[in-house]
């Protein structure tokens, strides 16, 4: 599938829209899909599958990303809480995503769908060609008229399972299927100005840039099943709403009426004019396998948006990876200002550093006359 083939999102810019969605991802966080005990809810996850059922029977299809697999084995394997021992998180998890799946494909059934398993880590929606293949598999699914239910691996992840959340897998997934809609499903109904709890808390329920939210008291920690909260949330909506697709984030027993366009959570409007591209992709969906950093010069280069960067631009190399990867590009001060395909590897690069390209071409061979980072394949931060 080419650029121009790829699925544009709807670019929704009024929660008064959201009933006019044709392709709309969902991310329910566990502590919406298990009881106090932090056992699976059942009966919640058939609320939220009739009403996802309800969306897909007028003609929307449906990704669900769903945590829960962690959680839902804690009460089954006798543990208190959320184990802080990766082997323990991996061997929950392993018991606990075969009571997951078991559980949405029941609830689904119940309303004549059927669902299909994915299990991601965010390096294969990070790297370009897992990418096409996660976007292609997800394709597939939904043609068949299928429910996609997508967790994060967590029986095989370890960074993953300590700093990643489904948050940010929920953006992306959006992200790579051009979604017009990411719904995000917590314990709280909306984001406010301050704790819900604390007097004179409001609700906000329009956010245009999450950049612009000054004075907003905003959580950073999640529930004692979960490992998300408020700041991964919001960072995720920034990242769907950047990329042409609006969000909403709410309760589960307020799902229904955000998809009716009902006045509930806090809408992140769609940004309009940036199409789904491999700059996108590149930009919002990886992250540097290392660090390029560069003189004066180049640096100005870059920023122009105008110049591949060339070797002799090249003050000091960051990091071990191959050629063919993204990498981060640093002015002289380390702030990253750009991001990049790489064309060389690093050992390559740090051999090209300081050379002019005749230089590099005559002491290194003819393949090191091309640029370390082809303007086609950078964008700028």
């Amino acid at each position: 599938m080419s650029i121009a083939d790829l699925r544009q999102p709807g670019r929704l810019t009024s929660r008064d829209t959201l009933p006019t969605a044709r392709r709309i991802v969902v991310k329910i966080g566990s502590s919406s899909l298990t009881d106090g005990r932090g056992q699976l809810d059942q009966e919640r996850v058939r609320a939220i599958a009739e009403v996802a059922a309800a969306q897909a029977a007028r003609g929307t299809e449906m990704v669900i990303v769903s945590s829960g697999a962690i959680a839902a084995a804690l009460g089954p394997l006798g543990l208190p809480e959320r184990p802080a021992a990766v082997e323990l998180q991996q061997a929950a998890a392993s018991v606990g995503q075969a009571l997951l799946a078991t559980a949405w494909q029941s609830a689904f059934a119940r309303h004549g769908l059927i669902t299909g398993q994915v299990l991601l880590t965010e390096s294969d929606v990070i790297g370009r060609q897992t990418y096409r293949n996660v976007r292609s598999a997800l394709e597939a699914l939904l043609g068949l008229g299928t429910v996609p239910v997508v967790n994060e691996n967590d029986t095989t992840a370890t960074h993953e399972i300590r700093f990643g959340d489904n948050d940010r897998l929920a953006a992306l997934v959006a992200q790579l299927l051009g979604a017009d809609a990411l719904i995000l499903l917590t314990d709280v109904d909306a984001l406010y100005t301050a704790p819900p709890r604390e007097p004179g808390a409001e609700r906000i329920g329009l956010v245009e840039d999450v950049a612009r939210l000054d004075g907003v008291s905003i959580g950073s920690v999640g529930s004692k099943v979960g490992t998300g909260g408020m700041v991964t949330k919001l960072s995720a909506a920034q990242l769907a709403s950047t990329t042409g697709t609006a969000a909403l984030m709410t309760s589960a027993e307020q799902f229904a009426h955000a998809l009716a366009g009902a006045d509930v959570g806090t809408f992140f409007p769609a940004h309009l004019g940036r199409r789904r591209s491999r700059l996108v992709w590149l930009r919002f969906a990886t992250r540097g396998a290392g660090t390029v950093q560069l003189d004066e010069g180049a640096s100005q280069a870059v920023r122009s948006r105008r110049r591949s960067l060339l070797a002799v631009g090249i003050t000091e190399v960051q990091g071990t990876f191959p050629a063919g990867v993204p990498v981060d590009v640093a002015a002289p001060d380390g702030e990253v200002i750009a991001r990049g395909i790489v064309s060389f590897s690093s050992d390559e690069l740090r051999a090209m550093a300081g050379r002019g390209t005749d230089k590099a071409r005559e002491e290194l061979g003819e393949r090191f006359r091309r640029p370390a980072i082809h303007r086609d394949q950078l964008v700028v931060l």
